[in-house]
């Protein structure tokens, strides 16, 4: 993979690259599907299942806290960009402004265009993860999952769903999009979680 795009890492960045990744030039777009088109206007984000049902406008979202963030980010198609910076919500500080059910253990992840993706509460409700809408000080490009995405720096980021719109909290697992179509249940890149087992994961 090294080469126009890709390189190792150096020996001070080796600790900070997974098994099998290599470092990314730039900052490549892996989209599936259409890349829908979301004003910040129009965009709204919804909760619901094993939660009492919401729904917030971005004047909402942008009223809460926000913070600079500094983190790796890793990717199943084995490429990892170190030290990229974002501006977001802190997942936690959002979760102050919902009701969600003590039964609730797994969230599915929706987002604008049908895209799916789903997560333990476990690795949901980290400190270190948030709602992003800025990328190295720039509004977050469509591309990119503008004008939202959600980041959750220690999976892969699949689980970092771009153009997110909703959390549906549940009670089980269910799987998303990549899960049901061969992807890793959970995605920890350190375990090299890229595809499930019956996919020779």
């Amino acid at each position: 993979m090294p080469g126009k795009f890709f390189q190792k890492p150096n020996e001070e960045e080796s600790d900070r690259v997974p098994p099998g990744q290599h470092l990314a030039k730039g900052f490549p777009v892996l989209t599936y599907g259409a890349t829908p088109q979301v004003s910040t206007e129009e965009w709204e984000f919804k909760v619901w299942g094993l939660a009492k049902p919401a729904v917030f406008t971005w004047s909402d979202l942008m009223a809460l806290p926000q913070h600079e963030f500094t983190a790796d980010f890793h990717c199943v198609t084995r490429w990892s960009k170190l030290n990229v910076k974002w501006t977001g919500i802190k997942v936690t500080d959002f979760l102050s402004l919902i009701e969600v059910d003590s039964q609730a253990e797994h969230v599915m992840e929706h987002c604008y265009g049908g895209y799916t993706t789903n997560i333990s509460m476990k690795d949901f409700v980290r400190e270190e993860n948030f709602f992003a809408f800025k990328l190295f000080d720039e509004p977050l490009a469509t591309e990119h999952g503008g004008p939202m995405r959600l980041v959750v720096p220690h999976l892969y980021a699949w689980k970092s769903a771009k153009w997110i719109n909703g959390l549906e909290f549940l009670g089980r697992e269910e799987l998303g999009f990549w899960e049901r179509n061969g992807y890793h249940r959970r995605g920890e890149p350190w375990a090299e979680e890229r595809y499930s087992s019956a996919f020779g994961g």
